[in-house]
């Protein structure tokens, strides 16, 4: 195979792509790229008033999407979406191409004071959801053959917790980051990449309500400053495109320096 010079290309044309909590946050910016770069988008989350709101803007943009219901708390509806992603695109030549595992939930709180119910709802998103997502776009692309990109979005909580509180959301991003390595080396043969993205501190829905409880913390990093969910674009088009083909298991993190490595 010859490659350009550079090998550099970014285009999602022809390509599905399916994108979890994209009602608001990181979610809906990735959504917006991704559909910038050529890709038809299924922008998936429980708001659908949210979800239609950002489709018309996408469409306005000169870009495709379709909204699409999902609660990633509830299997059934997880096993489920891909097929009616794929059904509801109508005839096409390749399925679901691109997973975008972005939907997640915070504790927030000491690990003694959870309730059942929060321990199994962040197990279950953050989680659960990933895998199922994961292992039925990947099998109907083993299925028919095709390659594809699964981006999952951790956390740089998987390597540091301060131990105040979160730490099973620390827990389940770092067995994100684990299933993201594992699943890459069972799926390399079918040339399915499986990659992962660790966020710092990034303006957020989620961020703005922790913000709220523990008050200023850009003041404790280096720049002293929150991340742009822009600052995400490059990377993520870089590990859903054709400029990162060898790239499986890896995790990037995308901190400002905030963390200590």
């Amino acid at each position: 195979m010859i490659y350009p010079l550079p090998n550099a290309s970014t285009r999602l044309d022809g390509q599905i792509a399916l994108v979890t909590g994209a009602s608001a946050g990181l979610g809906q910016r990735f959504a917006r790229v991704l559909a910038a770069s050529g890709a038809t988008v299924a922008v998936t989350a429980r708001r659908r008033d949210r979800l239609d709101a950002l489709v018309a803007d996408i469409e306005a943009a000169g870009g495709k999407a379709r909204a699409f219901t999902l609660d990633v708390a509830d299997a059934a509806q997880c096993k489920t979406i891909v097929g009616e992603v794929e059904a509801a695109f109508g005839p096409v030549t390749t399925p679901v191409t691109i997973l975008v595992n972005n939907a997640g939930i915070p504790d927030a709180q000491r690990a003694v004071k959870m309730e059942l119910d929060l321990i199994e709802r962040v197990i279950n998103v953050n989680m659960r959801a990933p895998w199922i997502l994961s292992c039925e776009v990947a099998r109907r692309l083993i299925d028919a053959k095709t390659p594809g990109r699964i981006v999952n979005i951790a956390s740089m909580a998987a390597y540091d917790y301060s131990g105040m509180g979160a730490a099973l959301y620390s827990t389940t991003k770092a067995a994100v980051v684990r299933m993201t390595e594992a699943l890459s080396v069972e799926w390399a043969r079918f040339h399915i990449n499986v990659n992962a993205i660790a966020p710092g501190a990034f303006s957020s829905e989620m961020m703005d309500g922790m913000l709220a409880r523990v008050g200023d913390i850009t003041q404790n990093f280096p720049r002293k400053r929150l991340g742009d969910p822009a600052q995400m674009d490059s990377t993520l088009l870089y590990l859903v495109s054709p400029a990162s083909d060898a790239v499986t298991g890896t995790i990037i993190k995308i901190d400002d320096g905030q963390h200590y490595r």
